[in-house]
């Protein structure tokens, strides 16, 4: 489960942004090609979280949708996985959802 190493240094980067001041939200985005499970990442920042400025912060998370462009025909179509063809027959480059970055962070 990556999402626990995940947590934890999303938790140490804001601590240590944060300074001795609590935190009272983080907001992150996640694309839905990064792999990620969104509920298991609210999981594990309640775990890293523990101890820490971060305690009893709420984690946001905002879902980046997957797209792709077709490289022959210039379509741009959404994805649910990192895998797929164009209906022209085209290979896809994925311009969006594998995002994973802290965006916010709310401090007291």
């Amino acid at each position: 489960m990556h999402e626990l190493s995940l947590a934890c240094s999303i938790v140490d980067a804001c601590a240590e942004r944060a300074g001795e001041a609590r935190v009272l939200r983080v907001t992150v985005e996640v694309g839905q090609l990064a792999a990620v499970l969104p509920d298991a990442l609210r999981f594990c920042f309640d775990v890293c979280a523990q101890g820490t400025v971060l305690e009893g912060a709420e984690l946001e998370i905002l879902e980046i949708p997957g797209r792709a462009v077709c490289d022959e025909c210039g379509r741009s179509i959404f994805l649910s996985s990192p895998y797929g063809v164009c209906e022209c027959g085209g290979l896809l480059r994925i311009v969006s959802g594998t995002e994973l970055r802290t965006k916010e962070m709310e401090i007291a």
